[in-house]
């Protein structure tokens, strides 16, 4: 069985015996008696040598601080992730934190500004509006929301269309609400706030799912944005809604990926086969 290293109180007692022996065997001469301190001067520098470990300075505090060690400072440890904190895709979406409150203020700020459509075709005019009080940077919501009714893949794909953006009236709104209120502007439809939905020239976008997508569009999140301004607009231009065509394809745009992709596979776009994605 190993040797058990000596206790902390078996070095002090051990210390002071040194000690003693070494008063016992000073000549008289060899202690000064002036001042409080200077007898434990020679011990100072006798003691470390008497109990075989290297010799301090002139303060009888090196020795136990040799004999003791010294006191070892904790490591300060890592902060904590923080969960509301927004991820660079969240930030290109507008989303500042994280945490869904069930309630906004109730009232819409249009986003400021317009923006001019990119493409050819017919222009289709949005306006953009997000509900006061939601940790959303309204500006790059609405860079967001154009940029992908803007796509090739979407809408105005080869032609067909594009979209402009203007803070005066428009024939379709984008709106992004709180839980609570999407729930009142999608009516009877029962979204709980965790659907999105189309009342009339209104795209409802619940703040739920802008946030948090789907289980299936986990690690996609920025797809599953994708598709629902996609969804929700393509009503607004009259489309109804489609079935998952088989195992394995695509979802279609219009299929109500939120609630399952029913054996097809993630699809924001109403083109994807004919605009590949882009490479990661």
């Amino acid at each position: 069985m190993p040797a058990r290293p000596p206790s902390r109180g078996a070095l002090v007692a051990s210390a002071f015996g040194a000690a003693a022996v070494v008063v016992a065997l000073c000549p008289p001469g060899s202690v000064q008696h002036v001042g409080p301190l200077a007898s434990t001067r020679p011990l100072a520098r006798v003691l470390p040598a008497a109990l075989g470990v290297p010799p301090g300075g002139d303060d009888p505090a090196d020795a136990a601080t040799v004999l003791l060690g010294s006191p070892t400072a904790s490591p300060t440890p890592a902060p904590a992730p923080d969960p509301d904190a927004p991820t660079a895709a969240d930030l290109a979406a507008g989303i500042q934190r994280r945490t869904v409150a069930p309630a906004g203020g109730g009232e819409f700020d249009t986003v400021p500004g317009s923006a001019a459509a990119p493409g050819r075709g017919e222009v289709r005019t949005i306006r953009v509006e997000v509900e006061r009080g939601l940790p959303v940077d309204g500006a790059r919501f609405a860079e967001f929301v154009l940029a992908t009714l803007n796509d090739d893949r979407g809408w105005g794909h080869d032609g067909a269309m594009t979209f402009a953006r203007t803070d005066g009236d428009a024939p379709i709104t984008v709106v992004l609400a709180s839980p609570d209120t999407s729930a009142r502007l999608c009516g009877d439809l029962r979204t709980h706030g965790t659907l999105s939905c189309r009342n009339g020239p209104r795209a409802v976008l619940t703040l739920h799912r802008w946030v948090n997508a789907t289980d299936e569009y986990a690690d996609n999140v920025t797809g599953y944005r994708q598709y629902v301004v996609n969804h929700e607009v393509g009503h607004a231009l009259g489309h109804g809604h489609e079935l998952c065509p088989g195992p394995g394809r695509p979802a279609p745009v219009m299929q109500q990926q939120t609630l399952g992709l029913k054996g097809c596979t993630q699809n924001p776009w109403p083109h994807p086969a004919d605009v590949p994605s882009p490479a990661p």
